[in-house]
């Protein structure tokens, strides 16, 4: 009892110096809590959706035997016969059976702005014929059902973000039926939550017609009258039926369902937790700057409460249950505030289209427990090592307030440990830069990070004395007393510098590897497309399907001399060592050898259109084939044929790393029916404007706004566009190891200055100013942010050029260094420097000189 009342008074007595550890506290908790919460409320609400509305027994098509991971829209569509509605209506326990036509490779345009309706990416657009079933997931609100050819149904979501209403028109297009205009009869409103999707209804003879281009299905939705099971009724229809037919009950459409909105839902999740980490690891070196500096703070006072019978072990209790009270207080906090943070991503998903409500936040037990493990452990273990020196300090040193021998013993320990993980960790790097194979590489460089960034961190006070002796060389020069002062309180205590400059040091380290990284994936791209691209556009479309439609408006343009078609199909090869391996095929018709120059370590491109194959050379390595050996592909359905390779292409290039080439000539011989383009080539005629043939191509495929036309700089803009999703990741991750690193330099200027309280007012009392005295802060908080930007900087150089080397082979061909985002890294750390010595340099200025030299 008595050390709990010592530990609560020590607390609150200092509450001020904590409030900033508290801050980090509670921003690790609320990114883990609102996490959960949003995760928790987001996989409730779909339940509820999918238990609500799928039938109990669903019998859809068979499933292609390659497509069990193909998740991407097909020309083609999957029916059933028209005449299983009835097999199925007949089957006992059936109350109900329709006939449902569904597909997600129609596009739906506004034909007066001729833009897209519905979202271009993630949430599908889903096209089909209107149903009356007992679990409809919409209902009319305006209008009425499509009645006749020339009407439609939209959703009300949709309808509302495309400015869309009763009468307007709307253009259905399709890859393989052509182009269809109606008129929207009704709107239509989930009944519970819209997943982000665009749903649209025509009636069902429309729907066939218009969609699949025959009177079939693509599944048969039945709902049981309650006399048997899901799985009886499941059974019964597979006998009915017999073989050909997926049959799928209300819990395996749930699960199915919830399998394809999991991944977004897990990307946001763990994303997310990639923030709540970051926050936890930089929070941490703050918890620890705050216990240490209260500890040395408190030195004579631990020196008393020993001297008058307390033991070591209550002195280290005494301060871990500090930290105790602070973990508890911290999660509290971040709980509240996690719970708003879930709420605020739960309004960006409706932004989005995604109408969760906030109203039915789902807080599991999980989310307390996360949170008060994540709060309390992490701060208790932060304060661990405090506690264990305050509890090692010897009544006598501590009454008399010097240091002890154990404290130099401590950094030499330090030092070592920091060095040879640091050398380990540089090891591994080398090791990696230099590895034979990719996966090697990567593992190597992984351990690698760890290493160095651990090193570094443990190495930080033995660093900080050399780089701030250096960093500040020429401040006594140019500040005069206030610049030498300074540097020697920076260098004062090297372990709290060190610290402090951590968690900057490790945001920088992030952005300057990212930055390294993906600096080095455009400029290898861009030179790889230089190189190998002799193709002038590139035409591409938001579902990844190109009608044979759009390819003939494509060709018939003016100033465009040819046009390269690519296909994607699956198939499983086997090489003469016997082994299958599924892969993706690209069949590409006769021009692609014009408008693309194969880097070929073997074998003539000529053979490509001859009826061979084209493989990447680690395939080849790895299946032992050299040109002319046979292959035996089987794109399933028992359609098979055996193809000799003609090339093995040398590794090294991105655009071709992996990739399988077969013309669309060879395919055809096996697959009747080719699936559609997946994207399109084109070359300008000899003598024609490049810049105009464009705009003639764009204008020709105007008709459709699904299709992107490119021409090489569009292309490469393209690349940079999706690696810079990549980087701003990066950069969020960065901004919130930042704000912690602020809140770190603040916590320690501010505890410094009070623990330095005589030793201003000695210094004021003897000529130096409120001017220079605020100088002097500043200047010692720039110069740590510079010191933990210079750590950074190395440390996401070294990671960076390596994880360049490791994949050289599979297409990172070239390093770039960005030299702009070091300097401007740099220059944010003086600023970040300046900002957080604002407030307690303000303090420091208003102390009362006789007052502070009284101080005891």
């Amino acid at each position: 009892m008595m050390l709990l009342k010592t530990s609560l008074r020590s607390f609150f007595a200092h509450k001020g110096r904590m409030a900033l550890s508290l801050i980090a506290v509670v921003l690790s908790v609320a990114f883990v809590s609102g996490t959960l919460v949003f995760s928790n409320t987001a996989t409730s609400t779909f339940d509820r959706l999918f238990a609500s509305t799928a039938s109990d027994i669903s019998v859809q098509p068979p499933k292609a035997d390659l497509d069990d991971e193909d998740d991407e829209p097909h020309a083609t569509v999957p029916t059933v016969p028209a005449g299983t509605v009835e097999k199925v209506a007949a089957t006992a326990g059936v109350k109900q059976a329709l006939g449902q036509v569904f597909v997600s490779n129609a596009v739906l345009v506004n034909p007066v702005t001729n833009k897209q309706v519905g979202p271009t990416g993630g949430a599908p657009t889903l096209t089909g014929n209107w149903t009356d079933t007992p679990r409809n997931s919409v209902e009319i609100t305006s209008g009425h059902v499509p009645q006749g050819a020339d009407q439609i149904v939209l959703d009300a979501d949709t309808a509302k973000r495309a400015k869309l209403g009763l009468g307007d028109k709307l253009r259905v297009i399709t890859a393989t039926n052509g182009t269809h205009d109606f008129s929207i009869a009704g709107i239509a409103t989930f009944k519970t939550t819209n997943p982000g999707a665009a749903l649209a209804f025509l009636d069902t003879p429309t729907a066939q017609r218009d969609l699949l281009g025959k009177a079939e299905f693509t599944s048969v939705e039945a709902f049981g009258d309650g006399s048997r099971s899901n799985e009886q009724l499941k059974a019964d229809a597979l006998g009915k039926l017999g073989g050909g037919y997926q049959v799928k009950t209300a819990a395996e459409q749930k699960e199915e369902n919830n399998k394809s909105v999991g991944s977004f839902l897990n990307f946001m999740k763990y994303a997310m937790l990639g923030f709540a980490g970051i926050s936890l690891l930089v929070g941490g070196f703050l918890i620890i700057n705050t216990f240490s500096m209260l500890v040395a703070q408190r030195t004579r006072e631990i020196g008393l409460l020993r001297a008058i019978g307390g033991s070591r072990r209550q002195v280290n209790r005494s301060v871990l249950v500090e930290a105790l009270i602070l973990g508890l207080l911290g999660s509290t906090l971040g709980l509240g505030a996690g719970l708003g943070l879930a709420t605020g991503l739960i309004q960006l998903m409706k932004a989005v289209g995604m109408n969760l409500s906030a109203a039915d936040l789902q807080i599991g037990l999980n989310v307390p427990i996360a949170a008060y493990a994540v709060g309390i452990v992490i701060t208790v273990l932060a304060a661990w090592i405090p506690a264990r020196r305050a509890s090692r300090i010897a009544p006598m040193a501590a009454l008399r307030d010097h240091g002890t021998p154990a404290e130099a013993r401590s950094n030499v320990v330090r030092s070592v440990i920091g060095l040879v993980l640091t050398a380990g960790g540089g090891g591994l790097l080398v090791l990696a830069a230099g590895a034979d194979k990719a996966a090697t590489g990567g593992q190597y460089l992984g351990l690698g990070v760890l290493l160095t960034l651990v090193g570094f961190v443990v190495l930080g006070p033995l660093l900080a004395t050399t780089v701030v002796r250096v960093l500040g060389a020429l401040l006594p020069a140019v500040f005069g007393p206030s610049g030498r002062l300074a540097q020697r309180n920076a260098m004062r205590n090297p372990r709290r510098t060190g610290a402090t400059a951590a968690a900057l040091m490790i945001g920088l380290a992030l952005v300057i590897g990212a930055s390294v990284f993906t600096s080095s994936v455009v400029k290898s791209t861009n030179e790889q497309i230089d190189k190998s691209v002799g193709a002038d556009y590139v035409v591409s479309s938001s579902q990844g399907i190109i009608g044979d439609a759009m390819v003939q408006a494509a060709k018939r343009t003016p100033g465009v001399e040819h046009v390269t078609e690519q296909k994607e199909l699956r198939g499983v090869l086997t090489g003469p060592d016997g082994k299958a391996v599924k892969t993706r095929l690209s069949a590409v018709s006769a021009h692609f050898t014009d408008d693309f120059r194969l880097p070929v370590k073997a074998g003539a491109v000529e053979s490509l259109q001859q009826g061979s194959l084209v493989v990447a050379e680690d395939f080849a390595q790895e299946h032992g084939l050299k040109v002319g050996d046979p292959v035996k592909i089987d794109y399933g359905q028992g359609r098979t044929q055996s193809v000799p390779v003609g090339v093995v292409m040398s590794k090294g290039d991105s655009l071709f790393n992996g990739a399988t080439f077969i013309a669309v000539d060879t395919v055809a011989k096996a697959v009747p029916e080719l699936p559609a383009d997946a994207v399109v080539y084109g070359k300008a005629a000899p003598g024609a404007d490049v810049a105009k043939t464009l705009a003639a191509l764009e204008d020709s495929l105007k008709d459709y706004p699904q299709l992107k036309v490119r021409d090489q700089a569009g292309y490469k803009d393209l690349v940079q566009e999706q690696v810079n999703t990549l980087l701003y990741m990066i950069y969020g991750l960065l901004g919130l190891a930042i704000v912690v690193a602020v809140l770190g330099v603040v916590n320690t200027l501010a505890l410094s200055v009070v623990e330095r309280t005589r030793e201003i007012g000695l210094l004021r009392a003897i000529g130096l100013s409120r001017r220079q005295l605020r100088r002097m802060i500043r200047l010692e908080s720039v110069v740590i942010a510079l010191f933990g930007a210079l750590l950074g900087t190395a440390l996401g150089l070294a990671w960076g050029v390596t994880g360049q080397q490791v994949l050289k082979d599979q297409g990172l061909a070239s390093l770039a260094v960005p030299t702009g985002t070091i300097v401007a890294t740099l220059i944010a750390s003086v600023v970040i420097g300046l900002v957080a010595a604002l407030v307690p340099a303000f303090r420091a200025g208003r102390m009362n000189v006789l007052a502070a030299i009284a101080t005891d």
